[in-house]
């Protein structure tokens, strides 16, 4: 049993509806076969569900199988029928119908022929509810017939007339495939001149000469029996009417011409249709396919329009030139007139084609299927339209409705069969029948009258699983005759659901648009009519929906590289994921390369064949997810290949070549090299660069190379290896286009001149015999030019010049072929010698202790004999002015390039006396020395002292033991010493001061506190001020007697008397505190000195004395005190004055410069004696006040 369902949603208020079967679970219209729990029970009417069609051709070499297939219960018996009378299979013994089928089986392979069989038959499937009844099925076999015996003239035509080669195929079935070719089976040419026409022909809107051949042949296929039918050939001359004599013209007769026109330019006609107007009927849903084509010299163009309208967008098609219109799937629209208009240089020519657009029939309604229960109502609708409009007509039972028995329920009104308080008779097979002229339409429908009980066909207790937020469907699939009514109810003692929330469809379904959570549960479904009642019990759980929480996202990877996707997704606790990864939507290739973790998939050595879209699909038993990311695997291009040189010139040539694979990364550019075999085999030099989009590329070439070219391409992740090279290409020898560079003349000695060059290579040299034409004169003479030609070396010497004279040079390459273009003349000198003359009135002036400047009058240039360099001074220091510390040592050199007169010479030793000459240099050495000239440096602040130690420590005293400064740098005038006492928190106590003369080196301090740690500074001073210090630190010893006496005294601290005794001082102690700070703030007599002194910093307090200064100094360890027995080094260094300057601020040794103005700007040299360098280089010891309060 089939039946048509279209669900709806059925509100529980609405009325009784028409009684029909309802055995489907789905929601949408679908024909659904009986239940087999009902098969054993229920009666069904036949229904047609296989037939042939109605226009059957067949293939006369094999068996004719007719199909007729049906159901229905009990299951029906087939009959036939052939052109209208009883078909009885029995009687041939050729026939046989299919087992439990009504197919026929027509064996004419053995014997017999199908034309036998050829007819219309009809088949009819009946048990004892109805018939039905299948299409009238025209049979009939296919035919391939042979050409007619004809024979063909040969046609001989003029250039530019017009022809019409005639192809008029055998009449088939089905109609021929029509198409021209050759003798050898090629197909022949065609165009907007030579076009085939619809009917077969072959149309020349135009002939010409080469369209001369023998072999025009028409071909015919019929496809069905797969055979090609061939006409025979047509031989067709076209020749030029001057060609033709008057001779040969005399004795031919007009119509041994084929055409009537000469051969001129004329406007176009129309070949076909003929005349000015014609008319086209077309059936509805065919292709329309409209034809014009004309002739003409020049060759006509083809234009369509539609009068009063426009050519469909979408369904018009133009094929063979323009000269065909094609509209598909064509409707009454489309009819109209339609207008093709030929066109060349010479006019215009139009035909009218009137369309009419007639239909067979189509369905617009067909009868659907009833069941009815007893004494129920219902309809069969029979609608269908057409052109002209079709008769309705319809049967019962495969017989005409106005001859078949009488039913009181039943009655026809046109296309509808109204039926009334049908009882079980009432069951039968109904036909509609539409048909005009054009076709048919036939629809069996059953009418099923039945009385059951309502059923529910789902099974009970049936577990559904829902996603949460997704539509929930609980099948409540029933049966009943009168239609039962459906209701659901939710738990035990819910009442019954209503439609704010719910959809009851008419299959029973019951949906939950949008299940939530509180959507679990058990819903019951209960089936009432006249009859009687059913219900079922199904059960809901919503889960939570499976997501992906991190998806694998795009990558872009290099070849060989690994690539990993992520994927994790969360999911139901209840429900288990599988997870799947797909490449592409199939299966991930078996390659042990891709491993699948928990949460990601690995790629390793990724290969081109890896990209592609990459899917995570998390599946459980509910859902699924997936999501998808592009792996794109990208490298350096392939090489190019298939390099070729083209239009080869002296200097120039063409390279071509094919782009390789770009691996996914666009080409940028392309790099192109050169080798020279001949001069630089193996060596490949750049040539040119090119975008990415050319494949080709002009090169300028060098004349005398043996070129070899290869290409690399580059894009963004790198460059490829080069391509092959290509053949090699030798270009024509040529002068040389350019000269030796890097020319110069220098004398190596006072008389000659050697003349130096860079060579040109190989590939410089465009020729063989590379050669060099050296040539000089005097700059300043009347000279001619003195040239010798040298082999290919890059130094000729010219002896016995005078001492450095300017001269001009030019050296010119040349070889083979000839010279180079000529050189430039460029500027050298022939050798020089030592100067001859010293500087004179040379003086100094002392700026301090530390810097004097330097002045002379410069020497003629003349006597320099050679190039000026500069000025260099030889100073050494004599002796010191003290007389104490004589010692030599050795001379010190300062250069001043250039033209100067004055120079600074800087860190000169305080209190000293020098010694200096100046010399002038050249590039060949210096020349004799000026007079000495001594000066004297005023004394400077002394170093620190070299030394200081400390011995002899006993309970309260002290010894302090030094050496004087090593660079006294004038005469020393005294020592000061400053200590103070650090107690046990390491605080610094009071600062004392003390002065010590200068001829002392040892000085012991009495009275000082036993068990006590002191520190020390010491420094010397000059007439100009106080040098450098040095710190140490000591302790006196402690005193163990008394320590023991003290231990075997009477602990007083406990005695009363004394307690009270230390309470009374204490109080008298305060007392005095604050009178004192009354007296302070009052303004008291405290004078800043006194102030200054007590609480002065040595490190940092400036102590002035002869106005001289005492220099910062500082040391990283003093801001602690020392350990027993430590001490500062003795080495201890003065900080620079503003007077002092270093050599490091004004010379660059025998290479040093001053400017113009006298400023240094060379470098200090010379070998000298290692002295410790000058000024305070460490960082300042705190003073006792700042390291009471920064201790912590």
């Amino acid at each position: 049993m089939q039946l048509k369902i279209m669900p709806k949603k059925k509100h529980f208020s609405a009325g009784r509806v028409p009684l029909i079967l309802f055995l489907c679970q789905m929601i949408s219209a679908l024909d659904v076969p009986l239940d087999s729990k009902l098969l054993g029970d229920l009666v069904q009417p036949p229904t047609i569900t296989q037939q042939s069609p109605k226009d059957y051709i067949i293939d006369p070499r094999e068996n004719i199988v007719i199909q007729c297939e049906a159901k229905g219960k009990p299951p029906p018996s087939f009959s036939w029928t052939r052109n209208g009378t009883h078909f009885d299979i029995d009687k041939d013994p050729l026939v046989t119908m299919k087992p439990g089928s009504g197919t026929l089986i027509i064996n004419i392979m053995s014997e017999g022929k199908a034309e036998t069989y050829e007819g219309v038959y009809q088949c009819t499937a009946r048990n004892e509810r109805g018939a039905a009844i299948s299409n009238n099925i025209v049979v009939r076999p296919s035919r391939s017939p042979l050409w007619t015996k004809e024979r063909l003239e040969p046609i001989t035509l003029h250039n530019g007339q017009s022809l019409v080669l005639p192809c008029r195929p055998p009449i088939g079935l089905p109609p021929a495939i029509i198409f021209w070719m050759d003798n050898s089976f090629q197909r022949l040419p065609q165009s907007e001149r030579v076009s085939q026409g619809l009917n077969g022909d072959l149309y020349f809107s135009n002939v010409l000469p080469e369209d001369t051949r023998e072999d025009y042949i028409c071909y015919a296929r019929f496809n069905h029996t797969q055979t090609i039918q061939q006409k025979q050939p047509i031989s067709l001359k076209v020749i030029s009417v001057d060609e033709l004599n008057d001779t040969i013209a005399a004795n031919l007769s007009d119509t041994e011409f084929y055409g009537a026109k000469p051969g001129k330019e004329r406007p176009p006609t129309f070949l076909t249709p003929q005349g000015t107007e014609s008319r086209k009927e077309e059936l509805r849903g065919n292709v329309l396919s409209l034809e014009c084509i004309a002739e003409g010299l020049p060759t006509p163009i083809i234009y369509w329009i539609k009068e009063d309208g426009t050519l469909p967008v979408n369904r018009t098609f133009y094929q063979n030139f323009k000269k065909t219109l094609q509209i598909t799937q064509v409707s009454e629209a489309d009819s109209g007139n339609y207008q093709c208009i030929a066109k060349n240089t010479l006019g215009a020519v139009h035909h009218t084609i009137s369309v009419t657009v007639k239909a067979a029939p189509y369905w617009i309604s067909a009868p659907q299927n009833l069941v009815l229960s007893p004494g129920e109502n219902g309809t069969l609708i029979c609608r269908a339209n057409g052109n002209p409009k079709p008769r309705i007509g319809w049967l019962t039972n495969g017989v005409p409705v106005e001859i078949a028995p009488d039913d009181p329920s039943r009655k026809i009104d046109g296309d509808t069969i109204i039926f009334s308080n049908v009882q079980e008779r009432s069951s039968a097979v109904y036909q509609c029948n539409a048909s005009n002229e054009y076709g048919y339409l036939l629809a069996n429908a059953f009418v099923n009258v039945l009385a059951e009980p309502p059923r529910i066909l789902t099974s009970a207790n049936i577990l559904y699983q829902v996603i949460a937020n997704r539509p929930a469907l609980l099948d409540c699939a029933f049966f009943g005759s009168p239609l039962p009514t459906i209701e659901w109810f939710k738990g035990t003692k819910g009442s019954a659901l209503h439609e704010d929330i719910y959809v009851l469809h008419d299959n029973g379904t019951l949906e939950i648009p949008v299940a939530q959570k509180d959507s679990t549960g058990t819903y019951t479904c209960v089936a009432r009519n006249k009859l009687g009642m059913a219900k079922n019990e199904v059960h809901l759980e919503i889960k939570d929906p499976t997501r992906i929480i991190k998806q694998p996202e795009y990558a872009v990877v290099q070849r060989g590289s690994k690539v990993s996707f992520e994927c994790k997704v969360k999911h139901d606790d209840t429900l288990i994921p599988t997870i799947m990864w797909l490449k592409d939507n199939g299966e991930l290739p078996n390659d042990e390369r891709f491993s699948i973790g928990k949460d990601h998939l690995v790629v390793t050595d990724v290969s081109d064949d890896d990209g592609g879209m990459y899917t995570c699909a998390a599946n459980t038993t509910l859902d699924s997810v997936s999501a998808s990311a592009v792996l794109r695997v990208v490298d350096v291009p392939n090489p190019p290949f298939d390099l070729e040189l083209t239009n080869q010139l002296d200097k120039g040539v063409q390279l071509t070549w094919t782009p390789g694979d770009d691996n996914n990364s666009p080409i940028t550019k392309f790099i192109i090299e050169y080798e020279d075999a001949m001069h630089e085999a193996g060596i490949w030099h750049h040539q040119a660069e090119v975008s990415g989009t050319q494949t080709t590329a002009q090169l300028t070439l060098s004349p005398y190379v043996n070129y070899s070219f290869r290409v690399m391409a580059e894009n963004s992740i790198g460059r490829s290896v080069p391509s092959e090279a290509s053949e090699q290409y030798l270009t024509k020898a040529a002068e040389p286009d350019q000269n030796p560079t890097a020319v110069e003349g220098l004398g190596t000695e006072p008389d000659n001149l050697v003349i130096t060059w860079k060579p040109l290579n190989g590939f410089e040299s465009n020729g063989p015999g590379l050669q060099y034409k050296v040539s000089w004169r005097q700059k300043d003479g009347d000279d001619e030019w003195t040239s010798v030609v040298v082999a290919n070396v890059s130094k000729y010497i010219v002896s016995g010049t005078p001492t450095f004279v300017p001269y001009l040079i030019k050296v010119q390459a040349l070889n083979d072929v000839g010279f180079a273009p000529e050189p430039a003349a460029v500027m050298g000198h022939s050798g020089e010698d030592l100067p001859m003359v010293a500087p004179g009135n040379v003086r100094v002036n002392v700026v301090n202790s530390t810097l004097a400047e330097v002045h002379w009058d410069p020497v003629p240039l003349k006597s320099v004999r050679g190039h000026l360099q500069g000025y260099r001074i030889y100073y050494w220091k004599a002796q010191s002015s003290s007389k104490r510390n004589r010692r030599h040592i050795e001379k010190k050199i300062l250069t001043f390039q250039g033209n100067k007169t004055h120079g600074m010479l800087p860190g000169l030793q305080p209190y000293s006396h020098y010694v200096l000459n100046v010399r002038v240099v050249n590039g060949k050495g210096e020349g004799p020395a000026s007079t000495d000239r001594g000066f004297h440096t005023p004394e400077g602040v002394p170093s620190a002292p070299s030394s200081l130690k400390i011995v002899n420590p006993t309970l309260d005293s002290l010894t302090l033991e030094w050496d004087p400064p090593s660079h006294p740098n004038g005469v020393l005038t005294e020592y000061t010493l400053r200590y103070q006492p650090i107690n046990s928190t390491h605080e610094l106590g009071p600062l004392v001061d003390l002065k010590i003369p200068a001829n002392k080196t040892r000085w012991t301090l009495n009275h000082l506190n036993f068990s006590t740690r002191y520190k020390f500074y010491f420094y010397a001073q000059t007439s100009v001020g106080s040098g450098s210090q040095i710190t140490e630190e000591a302790i006196t010893t402690v005193d163990e007697g008394k320590l023991a006496m003290a231990s075997r005294q009477v602990d007083i601290a406990t005695q009363g008397w004394f307690i009270g005794l230390m309470c009374a001082v204490a109080l008298l102690i305060l007392i005095l505190l604050i009178v004192c700070f009354i007296r302070r703030n009052k303004g008291g007599k405290y004078p800043v000195k006194e102030k200054e002194d007590a609480h002065a910093d040595p490190e940092i307090q400036p102590m002035k004395e002869d106005d001289g200064t005492f220099g910062e100094y500082s040391d990283a360890e003093d801001h602690k005190p020392l350990k027993k027995g430590s001490r500062t080094p003795s080495d201890r260094t003065v900080k620079k004055e503003d007077s002092d300057d270093s050599l490091v601020d004004y010379g660059e040794g025998v290479n040093g410069q001053f400017n113009e103005d006298g400023s240094f700007i060379g470098q200090y040299s010379g070998k000298k004696e290692k002295e410790p360098a000058e000024g305070n280089e460490s960082s300042e010891a705190p003073s006792p006040v700042n390291a009471m309060n920064s201790f912590v």
